[in-house]
């Protein structure tokens, strides 16, 4: 595409150089992954500030620099180099929108679904994405876990991807004929604006508790920046919100789409009734405009009943029929690390993604519920460097209260000291009934050893990651790879 026709659709302050002569074939933020065809945003991130590397990528022959801050940029160095200085307001913004311009507004030719909350997005989305295959509509998926094209997988590495990725990936199901895409859409996302300009037909709530104070710093700021998604929403749109989370209406109070709740409660649009479940799975009621429709999925937990009853309400906006939901519902294959059950004998390891207080209290309670007193249970987990500090004495305290026995170990401790985040978690611990060992493969190891024969063993905190990060640098390291050879060890 022609610079100056991408300039046409897009807001800028000043343009210095000849855009009419630039050739564009590719939009970076990386100054390591720019060539002649570029145009190089300068992003200010929490660690780096893109303007830092201007000279650089001006040096290897970009087409074009989009800045927000010029003052130590004279027009003489672009003009030198034959590159066109693009000035914006906010370089964050206008990636976005030159995203959406550069792939010809991508998102305008799907039916994309938003999900936000802070538990329950990945599940919900896979939930979502089954329903559509099941109505034969080709669904892609932009998430933690894993991108779908389709049955196609692109691995990721952010909860949702910065807004030139979202675009591209966008394009790439239209050219592989997707008609739906379901998005996690995180806080961070929200906040920093790499979904502005995405056209969202529908966008479900999951919930809200505390997280991401580390960068958010108060809870009304990380409610603020989810409450964006639902006023993206026009008022052809559907917005489907948790009617049992005392946030759920006011998080959709300023949204122009039309409304469908969920939830137990017996003014829900879409109630869920009678939840059971094991280890087997989880049956359910749902009653949806005065008819009764039973449910169940090869997932855990009364948690997923909520999860399947807002997919179940984004179907009914999308006009599948309610018995193809129910059927998408029940053919869910496990999302990998949400309460994954690993076995050997009657021994078993429940892996899952619970980072947070109220994840972790919901995993044990439903591990109670499932065990009913008749087993014991054991929890190994640790926090997370680098981030929410907060929430660490909290999940040393739920952990302690809700476990037989506790190994506290390291999560991903990133640049901090793993000792030191260990402290932060004990210091919440009130009963004599944890273990502190730092490396978490021998933790692992220990809690399968050392349980009983019976024993229910949660491994929290990491669920489908495949790595651990470790003063920056990432090693392979999955728990349920770690699980499956100590059980298999344990069970000779």
């Amino acid at each position: 595409m022609k610079l100056n026709k991408l300039l046409n659709k897009v807001s800028v302050i000043q343009v210095v150089g000849n855009a009419e002569l630039k050739e564009i074939d590719n939009l970076s933020i990386d100054s390591r992954n720019v060539n002649k065809g570029s145009i190089f945003f300068a992003i200010k991130g929490q660690k780096t500030d893109g303007h830092n590397f201007v000279i650089d990528v001006v040096n290897k022959g970009v087409s074009a620099v989009v800045i927000d801050n010029d003052q130590k940029f004279p027009d003489d160095i672009f003009k030198h180099n034959d590159c066109v200085k693009i000035l914006v307001k906010d370089t964050k913004i206008s990636l976005a929108e030159f995203s959406n311009a550069f792939y010809d507004e991508p998102s305008k030719k799907l039916k994309v679904i938003g999900i936000t909350g802070t538990k329950g997005k990945s599940t919900t989305a896979f939930f979502v994405k089954n329903i559509f295959k099941t109505n034969e509509n080709k669904c892609g998926l932009i998430g933690t876990i894993a991108n779908y094209i389709g049955d196609e997988e692109v691995k990721t590495s952010l909860t949702t991807p910065q807004s030139h990725e979202i675009n591209f990936l966008f394009a790439e199901m239209i050219k592989k004929n997707c008609t739906h895409c379901v998005i996690e859409v995180s806080s961070h996302a929200l906040d920093l604006h790499r979904v502005d300009f995405v056209n969202f037909q529908s966008a479900i709530f999951t919930n809200i508790t505390s997280d991401h104070m580390d960068y958010h710093q108060t809870f009304e700021n990380y409610f603020i920046a989810k409450k964006i998604l639902f006023e993206m929403i026009n008022e052809n749109g559907f917005v489907i919100f948790n009617n049992d989370d005392p946030n759920g209406e006011k998080i959709v109070a300023d949204s122009k789409g039309k409304r469908i709740s969920y939830g137990t409660k017996n003014n829900s649009d879409v109630r869920i009734h009678n939840i059971k479940y094991d280890l087997d799975g989880t049956r359910f009621e749902i009653h949806w405009q005065n008819k009764i429709y039973k449910a169940e999925t090869k997932l855990i937990g009364i948690f997923n009943a909520y999860n399947a009853a807002s997919s179940f309400a984004v179907a009914m906006a999308n006009k599948v029929e309610p018995q193809i939901a129910i059927e998408g519902i029940k053919n869910t294959p496990q999302v990998p690390g949400r309460f994954e059950v690993v076995s050997k004998k009657n021994k078993k390891v429940i892996v899952d993604y619970s980072h947070t207080s109220d994840s972790l209290k919901q995993a044990l309670e439903a591990i109670h519920h499932i065990v009913k007193d008749e087993r014991k249970i054991y929890t190994v987990f640790g926090c997370g460097g680098d981030r929410d500090k907060t929430k660490r004495p909290i999940m040393g305290a739920i952990a302690s209260e809700l476990s037989d026995r506790v190994y506290v170990t390291s999560d991903n401790p990133r640049t901090e000291d793993p000792f030191i985040i260990i402290d932060e978690i004990v210091h919440g611990i009130k009963k004599n009934n944890y273990r502190i060992i730092e490396n978490r493969e021998e933790a692992i190891r220990s809690a399968i050893f050392e349980s009983e024969d019976d024993a229910v063993i949660l491994i929290a905190g990491k669920g489908h990651e495949n790595y651990q990060e470790i003063n920056g640098v990432r090693k392979h390291f999955s728990d349920k790879e770690i699980s499956e050879k100590y059980l298999n060890e344990w069970a000779k």
